[in-house]
C-alpha cells in the first residue's frame, strides 16, 4: 500500500490535469461557438438590412420617375402615373416581407430609422398619387427621404459596428456641352 500512497500525488496530478484540460477545451469551444453564432447573425442582419434598403429604393426610383413626368423632378426617364401604378404596387408588396424580416431581426434603433425612411417614401408616393405639381414641395419631400435613408444607414452601421460610411448625397453637376 505504501507504493500506492507514493504514487497518489502523481495520480491526483494526472486527474487534475485531465480535468483542467477538459474544462479549457469546453470553455474554448463555447467561446468559439458564440463568436461564430454572432458572426452568422451579423451576416444575416446585414443581408436583411440590405434587402430592405434595396426594396425601398425601388419605390424611391419609381417616385423620381413619376415626379419627372409631373414636372417636379429632373429624372431623365419620366414615367406616367398610369404606367407606374402597377410597378409601385409591386414594389410596395415586395417591401412588406423584407420589412417584416427587418422587424424580426433588426435592432430597435434600425427598425425605428427604417420606419422614418419608409414614412418619407410613403409621403412621396401620396404626393404623386395626388398628381401635385410643386417642385419646391417635392424637393422638401426628397430631403426628408434622403435624411431618412441617411439615418437608416447610420443606424445599420452602428448596429453592425461598421465604420462610418458615405452620406450618399451626391450633388449632380450639370454637364456642359463641349
Amino acid at each position: 500500500m505504501s507504493a500506492f500512497i507514493q504514487q497518489l500525488p502523481a495520480l491526483i496530478g494526472v486527474v487534475i490535469g485531465a480535468l483542467g484540460s477538459y474544462l479549457a477545451i469546453v470553455r474554448g469551444d463555447r467561446a468559439r461557438f458564440r463568436r461564430e453564432q454572432t458572426a452568422r447573425w451579423e451576416e444575416r442582419r446585414l443581408a436583411v438590412y440590405a434587402d430592405y434598403a434595396r426594396s425601398l429604393k425601388k419605390s424611391v426610383t419609381l417616385t423620381y420617375r413619376v415626379a419627372s413626368y409631373l414636372g417636379n423632378d429632373p429624372h431623365p426617364h419620366p414615367l406616367s402615373p398610369q404606367e407606374a401604378e402597377p410597378l409601385l404596387a409591386e414594389a410596395t408588396l415586395a417591401r412588406d416581407p423584407s420589412g417584416e424580416t427587418l422587424i424580426l431581426l433588426g435592432s430597435p434603433e434600425v427598425v425605428e430609422r427604417a420606419r422614418t425612411w419608409v414614412v418619407g417614401v410613403m409621403e412621396m408616393e401620396q404626393f404623386l398619387r395626388d398628381g401635385t405639381h410643386d417642385p419646391q414641395a417635392w424637393q422638401t419631400l426628397l430631403e426628408r427621404q434622403r435624411a431618412g435613408r441617411e439615418g437608416y444607414y447610420a443606424a445599420v452601421r452602428n448596429d453592425l459596428t461598421l465604420p462610418p460610411g458615405h452620406s450618399a448625397r451626391w450633388p449632380l453637376v450639370p454637364v456642359r456641352p463641349t
